[in-house]
């Protein structure tokens, strides 16, 4: 990708959506110039352009919450780019995982949909956040703490209790069972950076 392609604005800026790779949450919107999509193309971790200081900045270099790029994509009018990153840790200087966290539409945005599997993608985003803020106490950076050997321990256990419940022919036990697999399963996938969407590629094509 050359630099020149993209279509930097009078102020020679451009907006960058930054996208987790994973989990397809929106992270935040920050600005690059050509040198900052140059450096950011170079050492495959984000940097922009502050508005405000008026000078480069590489994001994570003090917080250390880098961004390791996994592409970078531009719109038809190659004048937005499209940043898909693997956090190292939150986006927001809040230390939120997203800086896009309050809704306009309030409690009318939270209603259930119509789509059945809309928990697993709100599961993926609760884990993705997990991962990035570590909030002591969850269990979730508890098991991202221990590492992937602890995790890899977790769905072996449920994965056993899954084959007992059914072996039992408990509906009760084994819709339990069922779920604390899944929630492993994602926890795993998030620590070797798989998104689902992989995962449910395989089972479209298969189909």
């Amino acid at each position: 990708m050359n630099t020149p392609d993209i279509k930097f604005d009078e102020k020679g800026l451009a907006p960058a959506i930054v996208q987790d790779a994973v989990s397809k949450e929106v992270l935040t919107l920050a600005y690059m110039n050509e040198e900052s999509l140059r450096k950011s193309i170079e050492t495959r971790e984000t940097w922009f352009y502050s508005r405000s200081r008026q000078e480069l900045w590489h994001k994570g270099a003090t917080s250390g919450n880098t961004q390791k790029i996994v592409d970078l994509k531009y719109d038809c009018d190659k004048d937005a780019i499209l940043v898909l990153v693997e956090p190292a840790g939150p986006a927001c200087h809040t230390g939120n995982y997203t800086c896009f966290n309050d809704s306009l539409l309030g409690e009318a945005a939270t209603e259930v949909t119509s789509d059945r599997f809309a928990i697993l993608n709100e599961l993926e985003k609760v884990i993705a956040e997990r991962e990035a803020e570590m909030p002591e106490g969850a269990y979730t950076t508890y098991l991202f703490d221990q590492g992937v050997d602890k995790i890899l321990k977790k769905v072996g256990e449920e994965a056993s209790e899954v084959i007992i419940a059914a072996k039992n022919r408990s509906h009760e036990e084994l819709k339990w069972e069922a779920a604390d697999l899944i929630y492993h399963l994602l926890v795993l996938l998030r620590e070797q950076k798989l998104p689902l969407d992989d995962v449910l590629s395989v089972l479209q094509k298969r189909r």
